[in-house]
């Protein structure tokens, strides 16, 4: 579509997409408000509101043509009227007629048309006709009045789409406003593809597409038109995710850092075990990525216990056996310093110089270790999104580190690449299904650990019914007089009431476990609203098992690392979703004892027991993300504020997948073609992308 602002004004000369809809006929300024809420502000934006569904009127007929139970539209004149509130349910009656025929029509509880249909109107109606009192007649039809000169295309007025509507702009005003500009497209809407690309992909034209999106004359062409625009959002948004790898690519050189068969053995002697066939895969193709001077941007997703850190590290020593810093960012303080206890362990008496970095670093303290950064005194810098700080310089960053990049957005990867070309290494606990891999990280390499180390306890989980709440604490009474450990997660820090009924919390429940339940053990709680110091204290009492019992929230959610913890209780388990559960199970299991865990939950929700059977089913994290896909739809998971891209109008990933591999696969042939889209033939593309989705996908230089 074409971007250009033209006058604001309705008339046929000057209407472009820019225009506001305010200055269209119908609309005015307390319209524009409310069609300002649904977010529509444009033309542009009003051809893009889609229908939520489409109604297909025949065309109108003479009443004498008229046969029982075929749909039939029909024009006529008003010969009477009737009210009969005496009946049950009370009855409107209208008589109409043409120069064939007379048709009786009824609404039952018709009462509101008493000052909509009056006698001498004429009125277009469409339904289907039955048989009554041998004679045929329409019951409840769709109808409107109309103007006795204007009765041309009357089933215009009923076919076509249904709109989400608003209180104060309903569904048939929306159409109304949307008919008129239809008349404009060949102004308002330009092609993106020539004639071979569309014969190709099997694809209308782009105003055909729109003309029949609002006003499909039969179901192929809607299907056509729903096809074609679908294809245009996958196609743009992989363009721009196209785009955007190119840019990291090619906008500055990273420092290689090359693979040699001694830094590789020196490497691997800090582990203390061999590592399994999909670790050592993966750590090829870091290596091979980190090799160049092409920046790397990878994806490494594995499940739960899978041993990323492992591969995680070896690469940060890559890079530091190439005299480049390296910088591991988590979302929490307690997965942070999870991260730097494990490469404690690992790098015990090494040459390494490490630190690590959270909120509650100040002062004095702060500013020296800041400026050791800045000198390269420091080769491995672990911290939070306190890393994003302006005031925390590298003097030479080879490689980024992100952990849980589902808790980050697109932005605050870049904002650490911003003065610089690292490579940058992305991890993901969360296994994410092909579709999302292809939308959400599209711009990334995949790498993917499926196999658990050895040596790993089986899980075994169970939807427990709270009534047998007692037998399960008597069966984590014996657990934890083996000297195993347990977590109790909780949805809530503290009591809520909600819809009357009250969420479990975990300061309450702690209070209770420690004094009621398990007097005899140490029962410690956790959240996100501790301070640090407090946190940290509490984390390392359980790790060291000082404490058998931690209750929290889903503070403990990734990245906590207690082989001896085997019990994972999560109360009200259905308001979790899928991932998170499966994130919160893969606390346990990390030792050799089988583990287990328990799902507390008493539910009638249908997508909340769906997702309890599947826990309770598999423990394979793809599965489960694939069902998680299925169960939430992609509206949740694909979302802006989690991936920086935006929701889509019109195509689905999972119901469109095969499209969106075929869009994909065009839209980064046109990046490799012309990578900054200045051909000629692409300018209507380029407007298109900038229009779309160039402030999300960080597009600017584009423009």
């Amino acid at each position: 579509m074409d971007t250009t602002a033209g006058k604001q004004a309705g008339n046929k000369e000057t209407m472009t997409v820019a225009t506001s809809v305010q200055y269209l006929k119908g609309v005015g300024p307390a319209r524009a408000e409310v069609f300002g809420k649904l977010g529509v502000q444009t033309v542009g934006d009003l051809l893009e509101y889609f229908p939520r569904d489409w109604v297909f009127a025949p065309g109108p007929i003479k009443i004498a043509q008229m046969q029982a139970e075929e749909a039939a539209t029909i024009i006529g004149l008003v010969e009477s009227v009737d009210f009969q509130s005496y009946r049950r349910p009370p009855i409107f009656e209208a008589i109409v007629s043409d120069e064939t025929g007379v048709c009786r029509i009824v609404w039952f509880n018709g009462g509101y048309l008493r000052n909509q249909i009056r006698l001498g109107q004429v009125i277009v109606a469409s339904g289907k006709p039955n048989v009554f009192k041998h004679q045929l007649q329409l019951t409840n039809p769709k109808f409107m009045m109309v103007d006795p000169q204007q009765t041309a295309e009357p089933d215009k007025h009923f076919s076509g789409g249904i709109y989400p509507a608003s209180g104060r702009l309903s569904s048939r005003q929306i159409k109304q406003i949307i008919l008129p500009v239809l008349d404009h497209l060949d102004e308002l809407v330009d092609e993106f593809y020539d004639p071979s690309v569309l014969k190709e992909n099997h694809l209308i034209g782009r105003k055909d597409a729109f003309a029949w999106i609002h006003m499909p004359p039969d179901e192929q062409k809607l299907d056509a038109a729903k096809r074609r625009l679908r294809y245009d959002e996958l196609f743009l948004m992989q363009l721009g995710l196209g785009l955007r790898r190119y840019r990291t690519q090619h906008s500055a050189s990273a420092t290689p850092c090359l693979f040699t068969d001694e830094i590789d053995s020196r490497i691997r002697r800090r582990f203390p075990f061999l590592l399994t066939d999909d670790q050592n895969a993966c750590i090829a193709e870091i290596a091979e990525d980190m090799g160049r001077t092409t920046p790397m941007n990878r994806l490494l997703q594995g499940d739960v216990g899978s041993g990323k850190t492992v591969v995680a590290l070896y690469a940060a020593l890559l890079a530091i056996a190439h005299k480049t810093q390296v910088a591991i960012m988590a979302p929490t303080e307690i997965l942070a310093s999870q991260h730097f206890l494990s490469i404690e362990r690992y790098l015990k008496d090494s040459q390494v110089r490490r630190v690590l970095i959270t909120g509650g670093l100040a002062g004095k303290k702060r500013d020296e270790l800041l400026a050791r950064i800045k000198q390269g005194e420091m080769d491995i810098v672990v911290g939070t999104v306190a890393l994003l700080q302006k005031d925390i310089e590298f003097r030479h960053l080879g490689l980024v580190v992100i952990d849980e990049q589902h808790k980050f957005g697109v932005h605050q990867r870049a904002e650490l690449r911003k003065d610089s070309a690292p490579h940058c290494l992305v991890m993901t606990a969360t296994p994410i299904p092909r579709t999302l891999a292809m939308t959400a990280f599209g711009d990334l390499d995949v790498s993917v650990i499926k196999q658990c180390p050895p040596g790993r306890g089986q899980v075994v989980t169970r939807w427990v019914d709270p009534r047998n709440r007692r037998q399960a604490y008597e069966f984590i009474r014996e657990r934890l007089r083996a000297k195993k450990q347990a977590y109790f997660v909780y949805p809530r820090i503290s009591s809520v009431e909600e819809t009357s009924k009250e969420i479990a919390a975990a300061t309450d429940a702690w209070q209770d476990l420690s004094e009621k339940v398990f007097p005899e053990f140490r029962v410690a709680l956790l959240h996100g609203q501790m301070p640090s110091a407090e946190k940290q204290r509490i984390m390392t009492g359980f790790r060291k098992g000082t404490i058998d019992v931690l209750v929290s929230t889903v503070v403990v959610e990734v990245g906590v690392d207690v082989p001896n913890a085997t019990i994972m209780v999560i109360e009200a388990a259905d308001r979790f979703g899928l991932a998170q559960l499966h994130q919160l199970r893969g606390r346990i299991g990390r030792g050799e004892s089988k583990s287990y865990c328990l799902l507390f939950a008493e539910t009638d929700n249908e997508a909340a027991r769906s997702r309890l059977e599947v826990m309770a089913k598999t423990n394979d994290g793809f599965e489960i993300a694939e069902q998680d896909l299925r169960i939430r739809g992609p509206g949740e998971l694909f979302s802006a504020r989690q991936h920086g891209l935006p929701d889509l109008k019109i195509a689905n990933i999972v119901d469109d997948f095969d499209l969106l591999v075929v869009a994909r696969r065009h839209a980064f042939e046109v990046v490799s073609r012309d990578p900054t889209l200045a051909q000629p033939e692409h300018r209507n593309i380029r407007r298109a992308l900038l229009a779309k989705f160039g402030n999300s996908l960080g597009l600017a230089d584009v423009a």
